[in-house]
């Protein structure tokens, strides 16, 4: 029998208290074990934390769009349409590799070109229409439908019991006798 001992590979700071007390800001130089690469790394660590901290509250609003990931949901995958997804040529009939290549060229300048001409012209009116429509869907939801349906529910509790005695009484007991039927039966696997 082997004993194995397990090493810790984890970075561990060890501090060296050299009996120097001083608290001044020229604390750099009289410690000379720390060099300075040490000590500009340790400052950028410090900028990127703090840097990290911004982009965290900065991402966290609802509404600064995200610039990089703009369909996180994967909404729109079926537009991810590219030439040989709309045009294929069998083998029996081919055009010349030079037309191939410009229709190729052309139909992907032009989806990318037109789509961002159409949306320079139309993004801004209709995602003012999508905000006022969504804008009144949600306030028609919240100070209309919903006190309509508590309402609704509040003064229908006597036919939500009416309804639950007449699925105990009449549908109940068919489910549980067609339940009794099926537990005695066995099947019994012989091979011959």
């Amino acid at each position: 029998m082997t004993n194995t001992m397990m090493w810790s590979t984890i970075p561990v700071d060890t501090e060296i208290d050299l009996g120097d007390n001083g608290d001044s800001e020229d604390s750099e130089e009289q410690q000379p074990w720390k060099t300075q690469l040490e000590t500009v790394m340790e400052e950028e660590e410090e900028v990127e934390e703090e840097e990290e901290e911004e982009d965290m509250v900065s991402t966290q609003s609802d509404t600064r769009p995200l610039i990089n990931e703009r369909d996180p949901r994967q909404m729109n995958e079926c537009l991810k349409v590219s030439f040989e997804d709309v045009i294929a040529e069998p083998l029996s009939v081919r055009t010349g590799d030079r037309v191939w290549f410009w229709s190729n060229a052309l139909f992907e300048v032009s989806r990318v070109w037109f789509y961002r001409i159409v949306t320079a012209v139309l993004a801004i009116p209709f995602s003012i229409i999508a905000g006022v429509l969504f804008a009144f869907l949600t306030c028609l939801h919240i100070w209309l439908l919903t006190p309509c349906v508590k309402v609704i529910f509040m003064n229908t509790s006597w036919l939500e019991r009416l309804w639950r005695s007449l699925l105990d009484i009449f549908i109940l007991p068919v489910y549980h006798s067609v339940s009794k039927s099926f537990t005695s039966i066995s099947m019994r696997l012989t091979s011959k």
